[in-house]
């Protein structure tokens, strides 16, 4: 990794008008207006959350997902378009508090069906409208460490606009404005196979995150040395600042004398203040309730299983009617109550009015729903 200094090769690259040069930064492109800092501070913030990225998306699915990466591109958009299939689902959620910006998630139709069917329980998923909004939710729970993480890097609580998926040919895709786009590219592993996911940012929002420089956004203000001459009692002199990459000033020694407090008798007492940490608590519980509200108006099918047996084909080739088949309940057990064919409660059947109706009588617990999905 680069410490920002540039070495006597790469000068002489510089003033022969060479653009080649091989800077080991760690990433596959430069560009953007961003440093190699800017985009290590940016990067390092990613990889932090991987590991609850991949804890949400599996609990959401109940499917083990292992996220990895991301690595971090900046790059133009026709060339992240070459990476792309002719068809592709675009998750859009551009920023809306906290940070200011386009902001989007790009996955191949195959993942997504594939993730759909897991979020869902069921196959044979088509990308509609109920599968999109689930895609929605998908990518909200994987962003979500993401966002809280940079809002504790800025000290403000980053929101998003809700996601909304769209299933659209590549050169459809909402591409950041500018020159160039950052690409977070993730591996994402489940069943055995290996997809890929891509998260758009503008280069503007990266250097939000960062502050141009890698400084954590905060801003840094640089006295003047006549400033400084007057705070110290013309203790410093033109030469005596001076501006190094640790941004630390460089003093003679009646500078340093004055700091001391030796040169300078009338210098009071330093100002101590205590540090401002940033807020370490959620602050995206808000945006992600009211993403699962995208769901509330999706159907499930809901069944109750009186009970099931397994019976020889030439068994069931001899059925009739009259016939009397015998199932695994007893006279009195609960019967099962079953969520897109996942056991969730478990009842006993009343009737009402000319009805049949089951009342629950049993909750099944997350543990035992988790068992009964693997």
């Amino acid at each position: 990794m680069s410490d920002g200094s540039l070495s006597q090769d790469e000068i002489d690259a510089l003033l022969q008008g060479t653009d080649n040069i091989d800077f080991d930064s760690g990433f596959q492109d430069v560009g953007g207006g961003l440093s190699d800092q800017d985009k290590s501070a940016f990067l390092g913030i990613l990889q932090g959350v991987v590991e609850s990225q991949s804890s949400n998306i599996s609990m959401l699915t109940s499917q083990t997902i292992a996220i990895s990466g991301p690595t971090l591109s900046i790059m133009p958009g026709d060339q992240l378009l070459g990476l792309l299939p002719d068809s592709v689902v675009e998750v859009k959620a551009d920023f809306s508090g906290g940070l200011s910006g386009e902001h989007s998630s790009i996955m191949d139709t195959d993942f997504a069906l594939k993730t759909a069917e897991m979020m869902l329980g069921q196959e044979g998923v088509e990308l509609d409208e109920m599968a999109l909004s689930t895609l929605s939710e998908a990518v909200s729970n994987i962003s979500s460490p993401a966002l809280t993480a940079i809002g504790n890097k800025i000290n403000q609580t980053v929101t998003t606009e809700p996601p909304e998926a769209k299933r659209i040919p590549k050169a459809a895709i909402s591409l950041p404005q500018g020159d160039q786009i950052v690409v977070a590219e993730y591996k994402v592993k489940v069943n055995g196979g290996t997809s890929k996911l891509f998260e758009i940012y503008s280069t503007d929002v990266v250097k939000q995150v960062t502050g141009g420089h890698s400084g954590g956004g905060a801003e840094t203000s640089i006295m003047d040395t006549g400033d400084l001459d007057a705070m110290f009692g013309g203790g410093l002199g033109g030469n005596d600042v001076m501006g190094g990459q640790s941004g630390q000033p460089k003093m003679n020694g009646n500078g340093l004398s004055g700091l001391m407090g030796g040169g300078n008798p009338g210098l009071g007492s330093p100002s101590v203040q205590s540090v401002q940490f940033p807020n370490l608590q959620g602050q995206n519980i808000s945006h992600e309730q009211g993403n699962i509200g995208l769901l509330m108006d999706v159907y499930m099918e809901m069944t109750v299983e009186l009970g099931r047996t397994k019976k020889l084909i030439k068994d069931i080739l001899g059925i009739g009617e009259g016939t009397i088949i015998e199932l695994d309940k007893l006279a009195g057990e609960p019967v099962d109550i079953l969520v897109n064919h996942k056991l969730i409660a478990k009842g006993e059947v009343v009737v009402i009015d000319e009805n049949f109706g089951v009342r629950v009588t049993e909750i099944v617990s997350p543990m035992d729903r988790m068992n009964d999905m693997t």
